[in-house]
């Protein structure tokens, strides 16, 4: 337990260092991130994490340890939208036991696999059972691999530096008791079931308190897919963007990205490749108050 609250305190101290230059300074150097806020997932984004696996035989490890269950086995339910999807190769993965996520045994799952995904629950799980573990580090060496590492509601914010609602008594605590989180993109806070939930300006208490950090709020069937320091939206709905460090010539708080469009993490400028009507010019400038 020592080498983890080591670990921990180590990983908050690099959430505020400057990255080098050289290599991807927000998201992974190697790899993918698949980020989701949550809800039903229609077919395309499973589809495209099983594709950036490698295809639907490619060993897939799924870690469901947010949902707070004791036990999970081979015949957890949420496999369901994975075999739906084709996937043909796929392998549980828990415990609650940061001790135990320790171990070569836990790990070897991860050494050959090509793609892990977070199911939904409570992030501060996976920050207490993973976080600065074997685990961890396999998870980093997966990515260095190429493969990919995604995510759903609780399993998308943990992927951020910064733990939003992290704290262990609710989900209604922006910054609780866990503000840590793995930490696959860098001076990031994620937010999830955003516009479903009403949670629209939840994020803004995170960014005033902490303006060095991007915001990222992601509405339910939504993901963005990251690659080195970009992204693309997919999905049904809006991914908002929240950065207090470039504030908008319309003095709004925040702004939608829709489907199809582009973000630059380390400029923090997006980008429309289609012409189209969209929600990148519905600018929210009413005030908010801490709730």
């Amino acid at each position: 337990m020592k080498r983890r609250f080591v670990c921990v305190y180590l990983l908050a101290l690099l959430m505020a260092l400057p990255v080098a230059t050289t290599g991807q300074e927000i998201g992974p150097e190697n790899g993918s991130l698949v980020i989701v806020g949550g809800g039903r997932l229609d077919s395309e984004i499973l589809e495209r994490f099983l594709d950036l696996a490698g295809g639907a035989d490619a060993p897939i490890v799924v870690i469901p340890t947010a949902g707070g269950g004791d036990h999970y086995d081979q015949y957890y339910r949420g496999l369901g939208g994975f075999k739906a999807a084709g996937a043909t190769n796929l392998t549980v993965l828990h415990t609650t036991n940061p001790t135990v996520a320790d171990t070569e045994a836990f790990v070897r799952p991860l050494l050959e696999a090509r793609g892990v995904w977070f199911p939904g629950g409570r992030q501060w799980r996976l920050a207490d059972a993973y976080l600065g573990t074997k685990v961890h580090d396999e998870l980093w060496a997966l990515l260095g691999r190429g493969g990919v590492i995604g995510g759903s509601s609780a399993g998308a914010t943990i992927q951020g530096s910064y733990l939003a609602r992290g704290d262990t008594a609710t989900n209604t605590v922006m910054m609780g008791d866990h503000e840590v989180g793995l930490g696959f993109l860098r001076n990031v806070a994620i937010d999830q079931h955003l516009l479903r939930r009403n949670r629209q300006f939840d994020l803004l208490e995170v960014i005033t308190a902490h303006p060095e950090l991007l915001g990222i709020g992601l509405d339910e069937n939504t993901a963005i897919i990251v690659q080195g320091d970009e992204f693309e939206v997919i999905g049904a709905s809006y991914v908002v963007i929240y950065d207090a460090e470039r504030q908008l010539d319309s003095g709004g708080q925040f702004y939608f990205l829709a489907p199809g469009d582009r973000y630059n993490l380390k400029a923090r400028e997006a980008a429309r490749p289609r012409q189209s009507a969209s929600p990148i010019d519905r600018v929210v400038k009413e005030p908010w108050t801490p709730r």
